[in-house]
Parts: structure tokens; C-alpha cells; sequence
């Protein structure tokens, strides 16, 4: 089918996204990979959901008529708060979008024995309430407790992790007493990955966590087999776009990604 040729669009606000975009290919290495990350933009969580739905209509309309991708993953957590079903309906029955939040949800409420569940993201995810209400209405008898950790990402962006700023941040956000006796912790936003073993460690490994890395590339390659647009072969070299550039982005880019590679520069207008 020559639908599974086309590559797949995955965006962020920044390069955070990149660790889904990893995930994505080291599940599926036959796929074509299209990353624009919004770095001129971010980040989203300090923005209004108005001035964000603007920025994810220029990204995907890049992505959908100028790259001619096949389904679009939305790697930013803000992003699929607050915009995720107006993309769904625009392209509703034409191609999947995929957002970051509903696997992880879907993870979540098929682990019976997860009974209260922590949320660490961005203030703009928190105060959307996206992951309460979707876990509310999913499993009513799991509670959640809910932290914007809003110098993480920036902290995570400038390269500190596994040193005493990071383990100082960390532990100050996470002995909050509302996450006293969690069982599970989600990392709502794409940068926490890269700090998810300190994470772990602060929690002496008694706290599943869940981040949106594999959980939503094995979700996504659940709707393109659905779909039938599953490549079976790699077409063309995967493509990173940043709508920004400095010599500081290229650096982290790699390091999100797990392997060297080439930033492009692409701003839309």
C-alpha cells in the first residue's frame, strides 16, 4: 500500500519529543521518522491554550501537506491537553493523530494494582485537568495527586541531571506530601525521561513509572497495523526540524535522542 511509504510526523514544543521519536524508531526501524520541534516557541507550558492551538496548526499542516506523513504523533504533553481533539476532528477518518496522554492513561487503569497514582507536568497540563478527568472517568476508584514541576524542563534542557542541582530539584518536588503512599508516577512531559532513574531512585524503586516513550510506540504501531500502513521497508532518512537553532540544541538534541543526528532549521510562518 503506498501509504505505508510515508513517513510519520511526530512534533513538540521542543526537543523533549525527541524521546518518543527514539522510541518510535527503535520499535518500528522500517518507519520513516518527521520531527519538527517548535524550540522558537517554547516553552508551551507558560503559554496560553489559544496561542498553543495556533502553534499546532502551522506544525501540523507543515507535517500533513508538506512532509506527507501518515499519522501524526503529538510528543508534547501541554500540546495534547489543550489541542489534541481539535487536531483529532480536523482529520477525523483521513489519518490517526495520536496525543501522549490516553496510553499512558490506558496503562495506568489496566494495572489493577494501582490505587493512587501521582502526576508531575508542566502548570498548563495541570491546570487543563486532562489527566484527572481521563483517569476519573476510566477507573473512578483510582485517586490521583497532581505538581506542575515547572523548572524540570529547563533544568533537564541545560544538561543537569544525576548531579546535586538536579537531585536538589528532584527531591524538593517530590516530597510533597500530596505523594505520600503513591504507586505510580506519571512523567507528563517528554523531558522527564532523561531524569526518570533518579526518579526512581528517589523512590527506592517502590513507584512504577510511566512516561509516554514506549508505551505510545507500541500504541501507535497498534494503529498503523489497524490501519494497514505499517512499512514494511525504511523509504528515506529520518528528517529533525527545530522552527529555532543554536549549538545548544544541537547538543541536547542528541543526548534526547539517544544517538547522534542533524538538526535542520525550519521556521513556519
Amino acid at each position: 500500500m503506498e501509504d505505508a511509504k510515508k513517513p510519520i510526523g511526530v512534533f513538540d514544543s521542543g526537543i523533549g519529543g525527541l524521546t518518543v521519536a527514539h522510541a518510535i524508531s527503535k520499535l518500528m526501524p522500517e518507519e520513516t521518522i518527521v520531527y519538527f520541534g517548535d524550540t522558537a516557541h517554547l516553552p508551551y507550558g507558560d503559554k496560553s491554550p489559544q496561542l498553543i492551538h495556533s502553534f499546532v496548526q502551522n506544525i501540523s499542516q507543515f507535517l500533513i501537506e508538506k512532509e506527507q506523513c501518515k499519522a501524526v504523533v503529538m510528543a508534547c504533553n501541554t500540546a495534547s491537553a489543550t489541542s489534541y481533539e481539535i487536531l483529532r476532528d480536523k482529520h477525523k477518518g483521513v489519518f490517526p493523530i495520536i496525543n501522549v496522554i490516553d496510553p499512558i492513561v490506558e496503562a495506568i487503569v489496566q494495572d489493577k494494582t494501582i490505587k493512587k497514582v501521582g502526576l508531575i507536568a508542566t502548570k498548563t497540563t495541570v491546570e487543563s485537568g486532562v489527566y484527572q478527568e481521563k483517569l476519573k472517568r476510566r477507573n473512578p476508584e483510582v485517586t490521583m495527586e497532581v505538581l506542575a514541576t515547572p523548572l524540570l524542563a529547563p533544568m533537564i534542557e541545560e544538561g543537569f541531571s544525576q548531579d546535586k542541582i538536579s537531585h536538589t530539584v528532584i527531591e524538593n518536588y517530590l516530597s510533597n506530601p500530596r505523594f505520600r503512599d503513591i504507586d505510580a508516577l506519571i512523567l507528563g512531559c517528554t523531558h522527564y525521561v532523561l531524569i526518570a532513574e533518579e526518579i526512581h531512585d528517589f523512590f527506592g524503586g517502590k513507584v512504577k513509572l510511566f512516561d509516554s516513550t514506549d508505551i505510545l510506540a507500541l500504541k501507535l504501531k497498534l494503529i498503523l497495523e489497524k490501519e494497514g500502513v505499517l512499512s514494511s521497508q525504511r523509504e528515506k532518512k529520518n528528517k529533525f526540524y527545530v522552527s529555532d537553532f543554536t549549538q545548544g540544541f544541537q547538543e541536547s538534541a542528541s543526548r534526547f535522542y539517544g544517538e547522534n543526528l542533524q538538526l535542520e532549521l525550519k521556521k513556519l510562518s
